[in-house]
């Protein structure tokens, strides 16, 4: 069985600087206790292609383990370790993260992609940011009438994170905003 939704938001604030929000989320200080679900982020690659004017980046992310307590029980671990690959393009001014878990996935598998463009109504001001997210927890024939449930704790965590996710990329995007003008930010 798999869980999946998809959200969108609208930042009322330019690509660029949601962009580069984006890149700032984990590392910033004033929001790593919002965060404190991700443990470390370190980048594997990074490859710019001339040509097409893309970026690609591949990090590797270390998170507490977002599923219920008694699924970290029969898993062994309280934590679990993501591969997300982004691929910057400068020419559309598109930026699409994707991330999936590599630990676990015998119990569970969470796919997440975001997305983040120009709005079409008033593209150098705000920017859309689409959010997918699928979630299959993978039963045992004896935990199958369990595995609903489950899938929904996830769920819910995934959401209560985007939500925090989207607070700090405006907090973010409001000092870089600041910053810009040459202003103090007041938080």
């Amino acid at each position: 069985m798999v869980k999946a939704y998809t959200q969108e938001y609208i930042y009322k604030h330019p690509w660029e600087r949601v962009t580069s929000a984006s890149w700032r989320k984990f590392t910033d200080n004033e929001n790593r206790h919002l965060l404190n679900h991700i443990l470390e982020v370190d980048t594997l690659s990074c490859k710019l292609d001339p040509l097409s004017q893309r970026l690609y980046i591949t990090r590797a992310v270390t998170t507490h383990f977002p599923g219920p307590w008694f699924i970290r029980k029969i898993v062994g671990q309280d934590i679990c370790h993501c591969i997300e690959s982004t691929i910057v393009d400068a020419k559309s001014r598109s930026m699409q993260l994707t991330s999936r878990n590599f630990s676990h996935q015998k119990f569970v598998e969470v796919e997440e992609k975001i997305r983040y463009e120009p709005h079409p109504d008033n593209p150098n001001e705000w920017t859309v940011c689409r959010q997918e997210t699928s979630i299959n927890i993978k039963p045992l024939s004896v935990l199958a009438s369990m595995a609903e449930k489950v899938e929904q704790r996830y769920a819910e965590k995934v959401l209560k994170y985007g939500a925090t996710g989207r607070e700090v990329m405006e907090r973010i995007c409001k000092y870089l905003e600041a910053e810009s003008r040459g202003i103090a930010f007041q938080s």
